[in-house]
């Protein structure tokens, strides 16, 4: 199967000789969720970077619906346009003076008319709920607000690829559950989306899938309960298994857990097996 989105021997070197990707290959499914994790300099910003032709690469190539992307400026407007980026502070996104201003700043761009870019800003600011702030100037939002700004921006251009560099990343618990119950959402309705973290725990409770970084290249991509299931492979990443896969593992270990059941990926789930003994 053709992958929606796809890196073939991806290559980049900041100036000052820093390699940041060496020769990376990775597929993105459509309609999947697809989790990058790696310890921090492992390269997962470049990448996102590369996947939205932010950064054009040093060698390899760039695909989108099996064809090679070009970066000339009328082909760039139509890939961002297919493939949104929230970057991890949303200081670097946010420039308008007023959230909706902001969030309506895309919408408009893509000829949309006055009144479906309304339309548009109206349902992304409701759907993380900030209806309320659509006024307020962006340099009076707190951090959390911000990051949930700067996602409502790119859901309202409504792309079929959306990547988000640490989404949850300095939100507290209520945020986090927010917006990722948005993008839960979104998934559902058919957006493919791909999100950088170190966080093994939001990898297995959300992703379909897993790839794992490690000096600029993919280690290793596949199912999240294989990917994240291998002790060793995560101990060479220098990441710690997910904690609901170790109680998953733990109640197999006392047959409170059938040997060939399925791990749980959710406290929910724990808890429906606790309820049960």
């Amino acid at each position: 199967m053709t992958a929606l989105l796809e890196g073939r021997g991806l290559t980049y070197v900041y100036p000052g000789g820093i390699t940041a990707l060496s020769g990376l290959d990775l597929r993105i499914a459509k309609g999947r969720k697809l989790a990058i994790l790696g310890p921090n300099g492992a390269g997962k910003t470049t990448l996102l970077l590369h996947l939205n032709g932010t950064l054009r690469p040093s060698s390899g190539q760039i695909l989108l619906d099996g064809d090679i992307v070009g970066y000339e400026r009328k082909y760039l407007n139509v890939w961002r346009r297919r493939v949104g980026l929230v970057l991890q502070d949303a200081d670097d996104q946010l420039f308008a003076a007023s959230v909706a201003d902001d969030v309506s700043f895309g919408p408009l761009n893509l000829g949309l008319d006055k009144t479906e870019a309304r339309k548009r800003v109206a349902q992304a600011l409701a759907a993380l709920d900030l209806s309320e702030l659509a006024d307020r100037p962006t340099h009076m939002l707190s951090f959390g607000q911000k990051k949930g700004a700067a996602i409502a921006g790119a859901i309202a251009m409504r792309p079929e690829v959306l990547l988000l560099d640490e989404p949850i990343a300095g939100l507290d618990w209520q945020g986090a559950a927010l917006l990722l119950t948005e993008l839960e959402s979104l998934a559902r309705n058919g957006t493919t989306l791909v999100f950088t973290t170190h966080d093994v725990d939001l990898a297995w409770s959300f992703a379909d899938e897993v790839a794992i970084f490690g000096s600029g290249r993919v280690v290793a991509q596949g199912a999240t309960v294989e990917i994240l299931a291998d002790i060793a492979l995560l101990a060479a990443a220098e990441l710690k298994p997910p904690f609901i896969a170790r109680i998953g593992a733990a109640l197999k270990a006392s047959s409170t857990l059938a040997s060939n059941a399925p791990l749980p990926r959710s406290e929910e789930d724990v808890l429906a097996l606790i309820e049960k003994r």
